[in-house]
């Protein structure tokens, strides 16, 4: 944990934190004004991945073209206006795809720094790091946004606008990096883009990385939206404060399995993050089966430490491969593309069961299932022989 990791680490918690805190506030309007139907919160995650996937082509490249630090607090001055927007009385669903719009620009540039402030063989316990601070937020973001906007909502917001101007104040501390030097492009943003893809998915391994990536985020996001819904429906939960206790848990959870896995977990040894997948999609089938709250919490908990522990090294894996080849931030550029584009097609799917009546409780073991049939899938293809750019 060298100077120019810590004050990444401090400044991507300060901005996950406002990320997870806003939604949380909105979440709590939508539950005390209880004029919005089921759909709405997945359609507000929907809004927030917009830009995730239509600015891929443009983010990549400009993590990599200019200096990231500079990058990192761009995007925390875009969020900032999200957040001022929602504040002014704009619906939240335009606010937070504001917000979306420097939370996709602020990826590729603090997963692209991570190389270049750390050594090739501390890339995992880097990203653990990284990972690890992200959950923290998710964790006090969700339980103090929730408290907060449950006592008042604009205290959130001008609570969550504090929080990315520090962000964005921490990250002028960080080193001026090398920056890639790229060459005149005849190709279109689009252009380079699929040209990154191709690249990168001409390794088998980059490509099934790729797809249990994006299978563990459509899925983890989807369980917290669904959490939303199935809280009050199952457990009696009655404001966004109950909500943000469960995932707290899960939160937690993460954090400790982003701690365990660089002792569990090299870089040559990918694979055995099929295990903690296989028990991550067991629990998702045990969840819709339990009503009882303390239990519900315990299976989160876990549920959280396999997601740490699936995540981390995968996430390093991709970053290795991609900072030798095409460039860690477009790397990362295309990982959001495919993630972002999966949480998408998984919200939308949700907004559509729910709005014609689909429980939470069918959701849950539709998830579980799909976890352990495509974790399969995915083990009996990926290469036992480690390779860098197989």
């Amino acid at each position: 944990m060298n100077k120019g990791l810590l004050t990444l680490v401090g400044a991507q918690f300060l901005s996950a934190f406002g990320d997870n805190a806003i939604l949380f506030t909105v979440i709590a309007m939508s539950l005390q004004e209880g004029s919005r139907g089921a759909w709405y919160i997945p359609a507000l995650q929907s809004a927030f991945l917009v830009a995730f996937v239509t600015l891929t082509p443009w983010v990549g490249a400009l993590a990599d073209r200019y200096p990231k630090p500079r990058v990192l607090l761009a995007a925390n001055l875009v969020k900032v206006l999200g957040a001022l927007a929602i504040f002014m009385g704009v619906d939240p669903l335009l606010g937070y795809a504001l917000i979306g719009v420097g939370a996709a620009s602020y990826g590729p540039a603090k997963y692209g720094i991570i190389p270049e402030l750390t050594e090739t063989r501390h890339l995992v316990r880097a990203n653990g790091w990284v990972e690890g601070a992200t959950i923290a937020a998710i964790l006090f973001g969700t339980v103090g946004g929730a408290r907060l906007a449950d006592h008042s909502i604009r205290a959130a917001l001008v609570s969550v606008v504090a929080l990315y101007l520090i962000s964005g104040m921490a990250t002028l501390l960080l080193p001026r990096c090398q920056v890639r030097r790229t060459g005149p492009s005849d190709r279109s943003a689009w252009g380079n883009l699929i040209s990154w893809m191709k690249t990168l998915l001409s390794s088998q391994r980059a490509r099934l990385i790729l797809l249990a990536l994006s299978l563990f985020w459509a899925c983890a996001a989807t369980l917290r939206v669904v959490l939303v819904a199935w809280a009050p429906e199952v457990l009696g939960a009655q404001s966004a404060s109950d909500i943000a206790d469960l995932t707290f848990f899960m939160a937690i959870g993460i954090v400790v399995g982003a701690a365990l896995v660089p002792r569990l977990i090299p870089l040559d040894r990918v694979r055995r993050t099929r295990f903690s997948a296989y028990l991550m999609g067991t629990l998702f089938l045990l969840l819709a089966l339990v009503n009882d709250l303390w239990t519900a919490k315990l299976i989160l908990l876990v549920i959280g430490v396999c997601g740490g522990i699936f995540v981390v090294p995968l996430n390093a894996a991709i970053q290795e491969i991609g900072h030798t080849t095409i460039g860690s931030g477009s790397a990362v550029a295309v990982q959001n593309f495919f993630q972002n584009s999966a949480i998408m097609t998984s919200m939308g799917l949700y907004s559509l069961a729910a709005a014609n009546g689909v429980g939470s409780i069918p959701t849950i073991l539709a998830l579980g299932t799909l976890v352990c049939l495509m974790t399969l899938m995915v083990a009996l293809r990926l290469p036992k022989v480690p390779a860098q750019f197989r």
